[in-house]
């Protein structure tokens, strides 16, 4: 075969089974994709090229014998949040630079278990803080897509940007990514890939660097659904070390790829309309709902009355959480530790100072600041009852709808650095997708179309908490309408 990185995560692991191809050969064919284009993309923080070809070669064995998992061999790049035994781990920050866990994150674990081989560590926003891949302490990543009316370099979203970069610019099959406010369904739908959350609890978070706990959910970024179906499988499991594991089956979410969505109800919310929403978002919205109703789905209008309020709950809650987790790395128990202190306030101060990025300031700050004594019950206390309305308005429509479609992002991919100067612009990013966190739901993007410039817009499709089913039926049903193939040409 001509290229093997080209393939489907699908198609790889159909062809590795029928030794079509070896995993040592496709293996070997990414880490010269990743080669010839990390120094310009940056996706990658780590390369492990010995591992993968010890991996592979061992998958290959596992395969002759007749003794292959449901991912023998198939080469996956892994977000540096999780932790992956000897293999370096830092969150994208410098806090956590030279980390090498003693230990496996439960979800890299499964992917193992099952065959998979990993071609090493992608890059992301520190601590999963940030909507651009430009506050990792390893530098912005670089999307592959470029638009057609400018040579400008384009964000390819974040936190999970390197994840997104590697699959779109075929650096992987599939990767893992993480989501706390939309940080796999926004990277996914400015780079044409698809990326799923899915329903709190339903994959552990042992193992993943924690940025806000009651928000961070494990998935995948993949080039199909059908591929994010296979990858999420495999991800979720109960886990006895994570409290907030469910102990339920895990379904073969495969089975509803490519299922029939006629007599399904799709909700449209009136409050996803936007000030200043691009034509091209509100046009692909509509060719959305047209392509459901074209499929048999019946379009109903739907109100979440409380999505208004839903960024300024999660940049409440998130700092909150943030400002305990990253609380231990104080330059005593964890993480970086200055050089030439004179105190313990100094060693903490300074190692903190040194270690952190300034998103990463900025948001401990905010959390510290409404977590504080006198504003608790203002800021916090209040936070969390807008949280339990936000959740009660999706309960609400359940009755009436069995999915909800809305855009994924308010933009294509913008350009590099034009955002960062203006946190509450980066910030507005997130205004489709936290909702779906805020209420523990699971959510997809879906690439769907383009803009005028020629670059990737996504549809997010919302659905009933631990009814992943209907949202890859939802998602494939889409996809299939869409006919979605475009590809980032090579500039890199």
């Amino acid at each position: 075969m001509s290229d093997l990185t080209k393939l489907t995560l699908s198609a790889a692991v159909e062809g590795l089974k029928a030794k079509t191809f070896s995993s040592e050969e496709i293996t070997r064919a990414f880490i010269s994709n990743i080669e010839a284009a990390n120094p310009t993309l940056n996706a990658y923080v780590e390369v492990t090229a010995d591992k993968a070809i010890d991996m592979a070669k061992a998958s290959d064995a596992r395969i002759a014998a007749g003794q292959g998992g449901v991912l023998e061999g198939a080469p996956l790049g892994i977000k540096d949040l999780f932790c992956t035994q000897g293999v370096q781990t830092t969150a994208g920050s410098n806090m956590l630079r030279g980390f090498v866990p003693p230990y496996e994150s439960t979800v890299t674990a499964n992917l193992w278990r099952d065959g998979a081989v990993m071609l090493g560590k992608l890059n992301m926003d520190e601590f999963a803080m940030g909507s651009s891949n430009e506050t990792s302490a390893f530098g912005p990543v670089k999307n592959p897509w470029k638009s057609k009316t400018s040579n400008a370099e384009l964000t390819p979203g974040g936190s999970s940007g390197g994840s997104a970069s590697a699959v779109a610019a075929d650096l992987c099959l599939a990767a893992t990514a993480s989501d706390t406010g939309g940080s796999i369904r926004q990277p996914a739908a400015f780079t044409g890939t698809v990326g799923i959350k899915p329903t709190y609890g339903r994959a552990s978070r042992f193992g993943m660097v924690a940025f806000a706990s009651s928000l961070d959910q494990a998935g995948p970024i993949a080039k199909t659904v059908d591929d994010a179906a296979l990858l999420l499988k495999s991800m979720c499991s109960f886990d006895i070390k994570d409290s907030t594991s469910l102990d339920i089956p895990t379904p073969d979410w495969s089975a509803s790829v490519g299922k029939s969505v006629k007599g399904l109800r799709i909700g449209v919310p009136s409050e996803y309309v936007v000030d200043g929403m691009p034509e091209a978002i509100q046009k692909l919205w509509a060719d959305g709902m047209q392509w459901l109703k074209d499929a048999g789905c019946e379009i109903v209008p739907i109100s979440l009355p409380h999505t208004q309020y839903a960024l300024p709950t999660y940049y409440i809650v998130a700092p909150a959480e943030a400002s305990s987790n990253l609380a231990r790395y104080d330059g005593m128990r964890f993480g970086h530790r200055a050089e030439g202190t004179t105190s313990l306030t100094d060693l903490y101060e300074t190692s903190r100072a040194e270690g952190f990025g300034p998103e990463v300031k900025r948001r401990l700050i905010i959390g510290a600041y409404v977590l504080s004594a006198g504003f608790y019950d203002a800021y916090y206390v209040r936070a969390l009852k807008v949280r339990r309305r936000i959740a009660e308005d999706f309960d609400n429509v359940w009755g009436k709808v069995d999915a909800i479609l809305t855009p994924s992002t308010p933009s294509a991919a913008f350009e590099l650095g034009v955002k960062q100067v203006d946190p509450l612009q980066m910030y507005l990013n997130d205004i489709f997708t936290v909702t779906a966190n805020l209420a523990g739901l699971p959510g997809i993007s879906v690439p769907a179309g383009v803009d005028a410039g020629g670059l990737p817009l996504g549809l997010q499709v919302i659905g009933k908490a631990l009814d992943e089913a209907t949202v890859f039926q939802v998602a494939g049903a889409l996809e299939k309408a869409a006919g979605f193939t475009g590809k980032a040409e090579k500039w890199w």
